[in-house]
């Protein structure tokens, strides 16, 4: 979805035109929570990190180049806003371990099959926020472990070491997941 901005409309938000920045806001709207929901642990949070997002784009609309894509330049924000968002919390974090599995909702059939968007986003709000983290930019976005580390002054090592715990994770809910839908007991 690269979507460029009218002109029209590029010129209100340069006026702090309410009425621009609220069309702006709706037409996004998903868009940027389809990406807040990848690094927050509820859609609380996302919406928290979703309106931290537009008062910047609001705010610094004058850094934004109309010749690109809108939706490349607000990606980026919100990514950074989940980034310092997690380095904020980062020591409130909670560690949600497998125990807690069992609620996230089952709204598919066959996990290889019929995962939609939404159970994925909820196994991945189900991980700890430092592998959720490392896991959107790594597996999502295509960030390197380098990249990832400089983002949240981690070692390389430990972005690596995130990854890899949070795909045991995801791949142990999914486990979990699918045993309970063929009725099988983890005695």
């Amino acid at each position: 979805m690269e979507k460029y901005l009218s002109n029209k409309l590029i010129d209100g938000i340069s006026k702090a035109d309410r009425k621009s920045q609220e069309v702006l806001y709706k037409q996004f709207y998903s868009y940027g929570m389809s990406i807040c929901l990848r690094y927050s642990a509820s859609r609380e949070e996302s919406v928290e990190i979703l309106h931290d997002g537009y008062l910047k784009v609001f705010h610094y609309f004058d850094r934004y180049d109309p010749k690109r894509p809108f939706t490349l330049w607000f990606r980026r924000i919100l990514i950074n806003g989940a980034i310092n968002y997690y380095k904020k919390n980062q020591n409130h974090s909670q560690n949600i371990g497998l125990e807690k599995v069992s609620e996230i909702p089952d709204l598919g059939k066959n996990a290889s099959d019929d995962l939609k968007y939404m159970d994925m986003i909820q196994l991945i709000q189900a991980l700890p926020m430092q592998y959720r983290t490392v896991f959107n930019l790594y597996a999502i976005e295509g960030y390197d472990h380098q990249e990832i580390s400089e983002l949240l002054g981690i070692s390389v090592g430990t972005s690596k070491s995130n990854l890899h715990r949070a795909r045991q994770k995801l791949r142990a809910m999914l486990t979990v997941r699918n045993h309970e839908e063929a009725g099988i007991k983890n005695d």
